[in-house]
């Protein structure tokens, strides 16, 4: 019995040693750190390994089908509508389906805290516009990852802000590369020349570094703009800026009278999340100018209102409402933001660029 009782205290503390040695060997810190280093390696191996060509049911002309109008990889995949892909590949809509739950599993979407958010806000990018006003309006010029729309009359300002902007993206970024989709025929070299030797800049080079496109209609304009991803992913361009000048022409002119009204708005949604997705993707900035029509029968504040209505309006991040000024001067209205105060600003258009009053 004396044997048994020893041997049954003996027990209890080699076990407590071993239990002490591994608390040690092993603390919180430790495991903590072991998980976020197997997570990573994890995610790294999913992300090195899966490519669009690994999903199920999708072959050589499917993935040819997808890159050919921009669907070139996980993210624009992963980020894409059933209805979407069924559109391009003629798949059913279960196997659309799937292949996006696994684009988006692969690449592990899901939440991310207000602080990771936060640092990636802070890496963004924002393009000066030369005035320090505007720049202030606009909490520090033109932001990457959003849409930013600019509206107003004719001789307003707006064609003359997007060729500014060509400009001063590359003063910026030299290795910087612009897309110009031109649906009014506005686009102008020997300005962006004046513009480029106003900013100190080579306007050989700036011009070199501007893809420029007309677009003949609605059609036309939403195919140039599907393929920019093509141009980022392909020809290796590190495309800062797109400017569609303007946006709702070619919509406006097609589509006439009430019973279109509801086909265009779909079009022009349609569109306006193409170009919104690009932005979030590839972190740029893309600037639109809108046409404005009149209302006669308002008789109280300003009757001028954007083309595109609320599908326009809610698609855009900021609203810019352009109109002229005294004295030859320019005024920039800043009508909705989501992180900044309504506001306006007053500047001159010069042969060098912006000046403020």
């Amino acid at each position: 019995m004396l044997a048994k009782e020893k041997t049954d205290e003996i027990v209890p503390k080699v076990g407590g040693k071993k239990k002490v040695e591994s608390e040690k060997e092993e603390t919180p810190e430790t495991k903590s750190s072991e998980k976020k280093e197997s997570k990573e390696k994890k995610k790294e191996c999913k992300e090195k390994a899966i490519t669009l060509s690994d999903l199920p049911g999708v072959g050589p002309a499917t993935v040819d089908k997808l890159a050919s109008v921009g669907y070139s990889d996980l993210m624009a995949v992963a980020v894409a509508t059933p209805g979407e892909i069924i559109e391009v590949t003629g798949m059913a809509e279960a196997a659309a389906k799937k292949l996006i739950a696994v684009a988006r599993t692969s690449l592990d979407m899901g939440f991310e805290s207000g602080i990771d958010l936060l640092k990636k806000r802070e890496n963004g990018m924002k393009i000066t516009t030369g005035s320090k006003t505007f720049d202030t309006l606009m909490g520090g010029g033109f932001e990457s990852g959003a849409i930013t729309e600019c509206f107003g009359e004719f001789g307003s300002g707006k064609t003359q802000i997007g060729h500014l902007l060509a400009v001063n993206v590359i003063k910026q970024y030299p290795d910087a590369a612009i897309v110009y989709i031109d649906t009014e025929s506005t686009f102008r070299p020997e300005r962006i020349i004046e513009l480029a030797k106003g900013a100190g800049l080579d306007p050989n080079n700036v011009l070199k570094n501007i893809r420029v496109a007309r677009a003949f209609n609605s059609d036309h304009q939403m195919l140039l703009a599907e393929k920019i991803d093509g141009l980022i992913k392909k020809q290796n361009l590190n495309v800062k800026l797109v400017i569609i000048d303007s946006l709702t022409a070619h919509f406006r002119a097609e589509f006439i009278g009430r019973g279109t009204l509801a086909e265009r708005q779909q079009k022009l949604n349609r569109h306006m999340r193409d170009l919104a997705k690009t932005a979030s993707i590839h972190n740029l900035c893309v600037y639109v100018t809108n046409q404005v029509m009149a209302k006669p029968d308002q008789f109280f504040g300003d009757p001028t209102q954007a083309i595109g209505g609320h599908i326009v309006a809610h698609a855009s991040t900021f609203r810019i409402y352009l109109r002229k000024g005294k004295k030859g001067s320019r005024v920039a209205k800043l009508i909705d933001a989501p992180n900044l105060a309504d506001g306006e600003c007053n500047f001159f258009v010069e042969t060098n660029g912006l000046k403020d009053v």
